[in-house]
């Protein structure tokens, strides 16, 4: 697989007719730069929709999810970016309430 070593997101919504190069000038407008093992994350406006974005130090991913009932866990009012775990972005691929988990998985907020 590839490695990713930070996982950023971002809050507002994307086009997800983007390809490869939109969604990586997305990247780099919104966060500043595309770092080598980072994944960017981006939902559409109804959130049932993800693209991730990974730049695997030679090359970059465009992956796409969608689900087909419900919609990903995202955030509105949290600012332009978060970084997430590695258990956050997965409870989040798979449409769980990720920003309930902590460190190593254990759920603190009920």
């Amino acid at each position: 697989m590839i490695r990713i070593d930070a996982v950023w997101l971002a809050v507002e919504p994307v086009d997800m007719r983007a390809g490869t190069e939109a969604a990586l000038a997305r990247a780099v407008n919104v966060f500043g730069a595309a770092h080598p093992h980072h994944a960017y994350l981006f939902a559409n406006r109804r959130a049932n929709r993800m693209k991730v974005l990974v730049h695997d130090g030679i090359g970059v991913w465009l992956a796409a999810r969608r689900l087909n009932s419900g919609k990903f866990v995202w955030p509105k009012d949290a600012g332009t970016t978060l970084t997430l775990t590695r258990s956050q972005l997965d409870a989040l691929v798979l449409g769980l309430p990720w920003h309930r988990i902590g460190e190593a998985g254990i759920i603190k907020l009920l």
